[in-house]
């Protein structure tokens, strides 16, 4: 959001995301330097971390990672909110194979 959209933050960033079956991420973020907190809303997420996946398969269950290296895929249709902080206009984590 642009600066002065009552939206914006320079502290939090908040993302709403609907996935498909079968959706995942193909490249890893590699070198992450945020936190993030992912919390399913509905269906069955994994995430996964470096030697582990999580699976997120009740409502409201989470997962909370700081600087971690991470892929995703959504086993069923599935809606998750991701939070991650401090926001950090213009980042774009790189992306590589799993490490």
């Amino acid at each position: 959001m642009p600066p002065g959209d009552v939206r914006h933050s320079t502290d939090v960033e908040i993302k709403w995301a609907i996935h498909q079956r079968g959706e995942r991420r193909e490249e890893w973020v590699a070198e992450e330097r945020r936190t993030t907190a992912i919390i399913l809303i509905s269906g069955r997420f994994r995430a996964e971390l470096p030697g582990r996946s999580v699976i997120l398969a009740e409502q409201g269950d989470y997962i909370v990672f700081h600087g971690v290296s991470h892929s995703w895929e959504a086993e069923t249709d599935c809606v998750v909110a991701g939070i991650r902080w401090p926001s950090v206009p213009g980042y774009e984590p790189p992306s590589g194979r799993m490490p």
